[in-house]
């Protein structure tokens, strides 16, 4: 799916959870002074795992504001993306009272949807899994909202009274950059004004690492938790699992500055295509990134030499980072070389599908400050991942046009251009 070019869509607005940080300003200052947030897991006793690390938020819902019924009645994950919201819409000064709510829509996107509360019903209702037929009288009354995860939509819908299109966007590890790319599509085609957009995912759960264990994706790297994610280096053994959420305010670039809204950056270009090949497999060519960074880049009208930063999927898989470089000189070519990478997950960990969304928030911050973030952990570069991956330390750099790509579990690829506010208003 490409978008149109009738109307254009802007960031005015962002809130961010992430490990590390809570809040857009705490996560700027993780990011960008190149400390991770990751640990030994203690959400649960992680011993019988292959891998115990994660990247957990030091997350309280209480000190979040939300109230005892809120916390009762929402998976962490809708905790999470619901104080984004909150965050987003006081960054954005705008009023929700002041806007027709027919025109104000919301998008979020989700990889497992609510999976810790789901695993502890399930418990519940199995007694700690003892019994195969589960008595569904001990489930709370919440239970089918954990089962269907729209209702993470429908808790950010209320949570500002938006009346407009709302969907749930479910494509694995692109989720938090389809989901966005969604919203910019219902603007743009003029269903919308504003559009309340990202992604969140809380997966930290035995069920989730005990699958990524049998497939071995994640790291054993568990002697060294705050080196374990090392995205383009030669001892990359895995990627580790994170949690986390990324909300924004989008609005049609005339609706904000009519109003004089600060914006952060102009969502310029989105592509996402499918490789047909392999639910976890990557051609090593890169060909499907590369069609959808080409095809990004050309709805922005952005030549690929005019890219000045590129914020990485960067798991810290073997075939990925392979995959990804293969795909930036593919599609941007002799540039590739001379063009600063970097992987946030280095730091704040893969939060599946929230992880798009978190690093839309980097590279539009990126390009607010003019400064690159590193990629952590990146001591002895894998010579068959031979680009500008920025590593250890922060670089100044000058960026008006960045470039956000995913790869997930299908074989989605997806890229996303934003430029910034030079661009905004030619």
């Amino acid at each position: 799916m490409t978008l149109g070019q009738e109307r254009r869509v802007v960031i005015t607005g962002m809130g961010v959870t992430v490990p590390g940080g809570i809040g857009k300003k705490a996560f700027w200052e993780l990011i960008s002074s190149g400390r991770t947030a990751t640990r030994a897991i203690t959400f649960f006793d992680a011993a019988p795992y292959r891998s115990r690390v994660a990247a957990e938020c030091d997350f309280d819902p209480v000190a979040a504001g939300l109230s005892k019924q809120e916390i009762r009645r929402m998976d962490r994950a809708a905790q999470f993306a619901v104080v984004c919201v909150d965050e987003c819409l006081e960054d954005s000064g705008l009023e929700p009272d002041g806007l027709d709510p027919a025109r104000v829509g919301t998008s979020v996107g989700t990889a497992v949807g609510c999976t810790m509360s789901l695993e502890e019903e399930y418990s519940v209702v199995s007694d700690a899994g003892r019994r195969w037929l589960v008595d569904h009288t001990y489930g709370v009354p919440h239970l089918f909202d954990y089962l269907v995860p729209s209702s993470i939509a429908a808790e950010v819908a209320w949570r500002v009274g938006a009346e407009g299109p709302a969907a749930v966007i479910s494509t694995g590890c692109t989720s938090g950059l389809d989901a966005v790319g969604h919203a910019c599509a219902l603007i743009r085609e003029g269903s919308a004004d504003v559009m309340i957009a990202g992604a969140a995912d809380a997966p930290i759960s035995p069920i989730t690492v005990a699958c990524f264990d049998a497939i071995k994706a994640t790291t054993p790297g568990n002697h060294a938790p705050e080196r374990a994610s090392r995205p383009f280096d030669r001892g990359r053994d895995g990627f580790v699992l994170g949690e986390g959420a990324a909300m924004f305010i989008l609005e049609e670039r005339e609706h904000a500055l009519r109003r004089g809204a600060h914006v952060y950056a102009e969502i310029a270009g989105f592509a996402t295509r499918c490789n047909a090949y392999h639910m976890t497999g990557l051609r090593p060519d890169g060909r499907e990134m590369a069609e959808a960074i080409k095809l990004a880049l050309a709805e922005a009208r952005v030549d690929p030499a005019d890219v000045d930063y590129i914020n990485a999927h960067g798991s810290g898989t073997k075939q990925n980072d392979r995959h990804e470089t293969a795909a930036y000189k593919r599609s941007l070519g002799h540039h590739a070389y001379t063009t600063p990478v970097s992987s946030i997950k280095s730091m704040v960990g893969h939060s599946l599908g929230a992880i798009g969304s978190i690093e839309i928030a980097a590279s539009a911050l990126a390009i607010q400050h003019d400064t690159v973030p590193p990629t952590a952990n990146l001591h002895e570069p894998d010579p068959e991942c031979d680009l500008d991956y920025v590593p250890l330390h922060a670089r100044e750099w000058r960026t008006d046009v960045a470039l956000s790509v995913g790869s997930g579990f299908g074989g989605f690829q997806s890229a996303m251009v934003l430029s910034g506010p030079e661009r905004v208003n030619q």
